[in-house]
């Protein structure tokens, strides 16, 4: 019977080989139909994981690939498959670290913003991935006297997120599906994201302060008053029935989680 322990030790071996640096050699168990050493054969499997796993990350961060150009893009995503190799094998929950991994690489320190759209990115793919459920009804707020309503915690969609970035992030992401380009564009602007998907389109939205903080005590579970006097102590110009008409409007609650009359 085989070693358990040998297996695995060449299992990491190749995995090391597969991910790793270009060698002269093929990692151990690698041979041709003669015995020997099958190093063109390894390099040529080796390159095509390489290319799958960087078509993966162009696919979930095509914002970030389409600001920086395909050979810079290619260049970067391979530096970060090196360091941080998938865990899983479920494509779709590689890149979680593709941001921090960005926020790093020196040759996009230029470009502040970057990471920020990566981070974007990550949170409409995990939004579109987010387990189904049936977004807050109107007339479940229309039970409530005003002071119910006012008292009430809601409990958020699964696929809600909120992110808050250092640039102008949310709106280079919306420019950048909408075509409409970043020419005389700042992007130094901080800006927050309500990302959500009540039925089957994902939806970013671009919150004001004073929304951002009355969304985010919201998600934490904190009543609407309790939000709102926040959001409020924050932004003394907050409105907050705009804020209820993005809260309706946007699906990023499921339901009531508490009313007290």
């Amino acid at each position: 019977m085989a070693d358990p322990r040998s297996a695995a030790a060449t299992l990491e071996g190749f995995a090391a080989a597969l991910l790793g640096p270009p060698a002269e050699t093929a990692p151990d168990g690698v041979s041709n139909p003669f015995g020997g050493p099958a190093v063109k054969r390894f390099g040529v499997y080796r390159n095509n994981v390489a290319v799958g796993l960087k078509g993966a990350l162009a696919d979930i961060f095509p914002v970030t690939r389409d600001l920086v150009g395909e050979r810079f893009f290619s260049a970067m995503a391979g530096d970060y498959i090196a360091r941080e190799p998938p865990r899983t094998p479920v494509i779709a929950e590689y890149g979680h670290g593709f941001a921090d991994f960005i926020a790093t690489f020196e040759p996009a320190e230029h470009l502040f913003f970057l990471s920020d759209i990566a981070r974007l990115e990550r949170a409409w793919l995990d939004a579109y991935h987010a387990e189904d459920a049936d977004p807050l009804s109107p007339d479940e707020l229309q039970t409530l006297s005003p002071d119910g309503l006012m008292a009430a915690a809601l409990v958020p969609h699964p696929a809600t997120r909120l992110r808050r970035f250092d640039s102008a992030a949310v709106s280079i992401f919306l420019r950048a599906r909408n075509g409409t380009g970043l020419r005389d564009f700042d992007p130094s602007p901080a800006e927050t994201a309500l990302v959500t998907r009540p039925h089957y389109d994902v939806a970013v939205l671009s919150l004001t302060d004073g929304q951002a903080v009355f969304f985010g005590k919201l998600i934490e579970g904190m009543p609407i008053c309790e939000a709102a006097e926040a959001a409020t102590a924050l932004d003394p110009a907050f409105d907050l029935g705009a804020a209820f008409s993005i809260l309706i409007t946007s699906g990023a609650f499921t339901r009531l989680s508490a009313a007290r009359e």
